[in-house]
């Protein structure tokens, strides 16, 4: 008998924590996520309005939703997070590491707060989180899957970038290393690295670099939120039940250019 293929894509009884929502690629990763069934958390650090307002269509929409607010630098906020969320009866299975920063600083005037800053939010962030959720998958017996959101910046940095560019490769390092550990557990731990996304008012902001990308990106555009949320819920989801310790760039084909 055929599987049809939304069947390896239906999350409707899984429960996922995404770091970071209230931002652009978060909330498209919450929306994919949610339209394939699984119920969300929605975790904010301070723009609490931006989070409640996604729930809010989530729900709207016919979803589940929750809103939790923590600073993921600090020690314990993780753990206590996830515990916050079973309280709700939200138990995770599911967690995207999306939490970032991307602060432009030339690396002769950065300064150690600005470098330890960086790696707090895009960094330590996922290795706490992951290490909640794991343990109480770990507990439970049940499996689980982990998406960190890095960068192609990771692999190519760029100027001005190099705590982003630090901390995003680091992470990827760390998404094989927790998957050599927590492979025997049945808990998949996967990257996706996204090229330039784009963001309202960004083709002002930036105009001649959105025209440069565009000019040598291979698929010749810049991504959109939705290019990184697909990629999120292809990992997170049955498809990619044998996917686990690998980085899945999606940068319209940027990284298979010439750099010379």
């Amino acid at each position: 008998m055929l599987t049809a293929p939304a069947t390896y894509l239906d999350l409707s009884d899984r429960t996922v924590l995404i770091s970071g929502a209230s931002g652009q690629i978060g909330g498209c990763i919450a929306r994919a996520l949610a339209g394939a069934g699984a119920k969300i958390i929605v975790h904010c650090h301070n723009n609490i309005v931006a989070a409640e307002a996604l729930a809010q269509q989530l729900l709207d929409q016919g979803g589940k939703a929750l809103v939790l607010c923590a600073d993921l630098s600090q020690a314990g906020a993780a753990s206590e997070l996830v515990r916050a969320a079973q309280k709700k009866g939200f138990h995770v299975d599911i967690l995207v590491n999306n939490a970032a920063r991307q602060d432009v600083v030339a690396l002769e005037e950065m300064t150690e707060q600005e470098w330890r800053t960086m790696f707090d939010t895009s960094l330590h962030s996922a290795f706490a989180m992951t290490q909640a959720v794991c343990s109480t998958l770990i507990e439970s017996g049940k499996p689980g899957a982990v998406m960190n959101i890095a960068s192609i910046e990771g692999l190519t940095p760029a100027a001005g970038h190099a705590h982003y560019a630090s901390a995003k490769a680091a992470l990827l390092h760390f998404t094989r290393a927790a998957a050599l550990e927590y492979g025997p557990h049945n808990i998949r731990i996967n990257a996706v690295s996204p090229g330039l996304i784009d963001r309202p008012g960004l083709d002002k902001d930036w105009p001649d670099g959105v025209a440069r990308w565009n000019a040598k990106a291979p698929l010749g555009r810049i991504g959109q939120g939705d290019d990184v949320a697909k990629a999120v819920l292809y990992l997170a989801s049955p498809m990619a039940s044998w996917v686990s310790g690998t980085n899945l760039v999606v940068d319209g084909g940027m990284l298979s250019t010439s750099n010379w």
